[in-house]
């Protein structure tokens, strides 16, 4: 088996995930996942790991994630995470389990915000018109 990168995007949030033959060590950002906080943003990142079974138990995942909030950041780990197991097993079941369970597991989220305008300091489609 060799080393696979996969990335997981959410909002503004970009995690970069390695996974490696191992004994089935997360960690994120260097730090271990069961000491990862808040609780619920941990949980979260767990499902993947938990629908996959026996082969989350073999591999060693390392995810560095930057940019937006707390829970976009949960979103593209756990999306790199489930990428990442889907590819080392090569099974099309986890795949599929994974789409039917959560399809943002495999498939990334197109809602953006809205970009500012160079013309005027708000993110708005026209300028707002005033008739005093």
């Amino acid at each position: 088996m060799k080393t696979i990168n996969t990335i997981g995007k959410r909002k503004l949030a970009v995690a970069r995930a390695v996974v490696k033959p191992g004994k089935g060590i997360i960690r994120i950002n260097s730090k271990n996942l069961d000491n990862y906080q808040p609780k619920l943003c941990r949980l979260r990142i767990l499902e993947p790991i938990m629908m996959a079974g026996e082969i989350a138990k073999k591999i060693n995942i390392n995810v560095s994630v930057y940019g937006g909030g707390i829970q976009s950041q949960a979103e593209a780990v756990r999306q790199a995470i489930a990428r990442g197991l889907v590819q080392t097993s090569g099974s099309k079941q986890l795949k599929l389990d994974y789409l039917g369970y959560d399809r943002h597991l495999m498939v990334s989220d197109v809602r953006f915000n809205e970009p500012h305008k160079s013309c005027d300091s708000k993110p708005r489609r026209a300028r707002q018109k005033s008739y005093r």
